[in-house]
């Protein structure tokens, strides 16, 4: 008597099996093979297993327990000191433009950057006659949502020597012109730590004159 493989036999429970593939083992079993039978009911056991574990959810207020246990035991990854995770959260050029709306769009380039404790929004458009740049923006404090990043130092350089120190207005926000290298690179101070330092490089591509 022929025996099928474990492999065979899981993919039959898990119904992956070939029409012709699942007649012949299903005939197989009617013939009375106890061996085969036996696998087949511990892989379908494994299988109902597998599916009413993947619905089992834990209470929300035994992952809140277990949140805060880690994190006062010291468990929690801590950021090395002076540095400062920077994440992407918008940019308009990965976004669908309207009908009609792109060919006006495409000499501005709109951003959002989170750099605890920050939010800014950053805007850079190419000037069509010249080679500069403008960039305008606002910082958030988002530790305190009631507070701006007013009377903030905003720093823009080109890299290649062009530097443009401006101040942030009550509202938080900030403007400033600067010479196109094909470089730009934004900073600003934080309390008692390093600047935090935004590299646009890459922000630059897609604008008309965007890279030199």
């Amino acid at each position: 008597m022929k025996h099928f493989t474990t492999a065979e036999w899981i993919d039959l429970v898990n119904q992956v099996a070939s029409t012709s593939q699942r007649k012949a083992m299903q005939e197989h079993l009617e013939s009375g093979c106890k061996r085969c039978t036996e696998t087949v009911e511990l892989w379908q056991k494994v299988r109902n297993m597998a599916a009413a574990e993947a619905s089992n959810q834990p209470p929300a207020d035994s992952v809140r327990v277990a949140k805060a246990s880690f994190a006062t035991s010291g468990w929690v990854a801590k950021p090395k000191k002076g540095r400062v995770l920077i994440e992407l959260l918008f940019d308009s050029f990965l976004q669908p433009a309207l009908a009609g709306s792109r060919s006006a769009a495409m000499g501005m380039r709109q951003m959002l950057y989170r750099a605890d404790p920050y939010q800014v929004d950053i805007q850079i458009e190419a000037k069509p006659e010249g080679h500069r740049l403008i960039v305008t923006g606002q910082l958030l404090d988002v530790s305190r949502p009631d507070v701006v990043g007013s009377e903030t130092q905003v720093t823009l350089s080109n890299r290649r020597g062009a530097i443009v120190h401006t101040m942030t207005n009550q509202f938080g926000e900030f403007r400033g012109e600067i010479e196109n290298s094909g470089d730009l690179e934004l900073s600003f101070p934080r309390p008692a730590e390093k600047p935090i330092v935004i590299s646009l490089r890459n922000a630059l591509d897609q604008l008309p004159g965007g890279k030199s």
